[in-house]
């Protein structure tokens, strides 16, 4: 596979050709329309109410990773003018790159998770998730205690209380692999490890194959089978190109720790939610940080190591019978 960064013209057409072969075999087999929606970006047909302006800079546009400045403003600005045209709303669309001296980790605490699924909603408002798919980028499982056998937790548990006798709770997410499999399973390279750890998508190249998702083993990617629906007051207008920018149908999302605002500084939105302080969010090379104190005092663990995935994101309980 070529480095995104040499590659010329000739592949942003070829992108435009594996899209259409992807939305054929989508639709040869059947499945709702929505990789089809994809290859509908090559003429922003799907979009809808377009200037012919921003459809030819949206199909001419090249990968993030070899756009200059120039080119990445403008792109920001026809994102900006797509919102206006499509939601009503005004939104301001940023590209904060990665920090230097930054490499982002997350530890959870799951003696303290007690399953009340704040994070979730959080994410879900912060992030601009269609609430008519109710797509999650996190999902808390409901376990057994004395088990951690994922494939047979309780995804969507519905108690009149939490937490549950006999159970604990374990909230899962993109672990933002170091050594990342669906980058590797991308065929347009939509997909890739930022310098800052983040796995992040470029949605204006993600052609909806789905090689990413089958090839994550944390169900951590979430296909658009319909353009996300969310009532124009509850838009959060404040977005980020690698982040939660407004996504068309036919793409694949997840979660990107929150770009928009850790890159500025700030705690994902999921961990400033938490009522019980089970998120630990931080720089991994900052030795000072909280995350870093947790990882050298306590006995941490990460989901499916044996997989060398390396995820950057760790589990450790304050009590050892939590989880027995």
């Amino acid at each position: 596979m070529s480095d995104p960064k040499r590659e010329d013209g000739f592949d942003r057409y070829r992108r435009r050709f594996l899209a259409g072969v992807a939305a054929a075999g989508a639709g040869a087999g059947g499945v709702a329309a929505g990789a089809a929606a994809s290859a509908a970006t090559a003429t922003e047909g799907a979009w809808g109410g377009a200037t012919l302006r921003d459809m030819l800079g949206s199909f001419f546009q090249d990968h993030y990773q070899r756009m200059t400045r120039d080119e990445i403003a403008a792109a920001l600005e026809r994102i900006e003018r797509r919102a206006k045209r499509r939601q009503g709303v005004e939104i301001r669309c940023t590209d904060t790159p990665a920090q230097p001296g930054v490499v982002f980790g997350y530890a959870l605490n799951i003696s303290k998770c007690q399953g009340y699924r704040d994070c979730v909603d959080a994410c879900v408002k912060e992030n601009n998730l269609g609430r008519d798919s109710q797509m999650q980028y996190i999902r808390v499982l409901q376990m057994d205690r004395g088990t951690r056998d994922l494939e047979h937790s309780e995804h969507y548990y519905d108690p009149k209380e939490v937490p549950v006798a006999g159970k604990y709770y374990l909230p899962v997410a993109c672990m933002q692999c170091d050594n990342p499999p669906c980058v590797k399973a991308c065929p347009t390279q939509a997909t890739w490890k930022e310098p800052d750890g983040i796995v992040v998508v470029d949605y204006d190249w993600c052609i909806g194959c789905r090689y990413c998702m089958t090839a994550c083993p944390y169900w951590a990617r979430h296909f658009n089978w319909t353009e996300p629906q969310i009532p124009a007051d509850q838009i959060n207008p404040d977005t980020n190109y690698l982040g939660n920018r407004p996504r068309p149908q036919g793409v694949v999302e997840k979660c990107h720790w929150c770009t928009q605002r850790t890159r500025q500084g700030r705690q994902p939105a999921c961990q400033e939610a938490c009522p019980t302080g089970a998120r630990i969010f931080g720089n991994l090379l900052d030795p000072d940080s909280e995350i870093r104190w947790v990882l050298a005092h306590k006995q941490v663990f990460r989901l499916k190591e044996e997989l060398g995935t390396e995820p950057k994101f760790w589990y450790f309980t304050d009590d050892l019978a939590s989880t027995r």
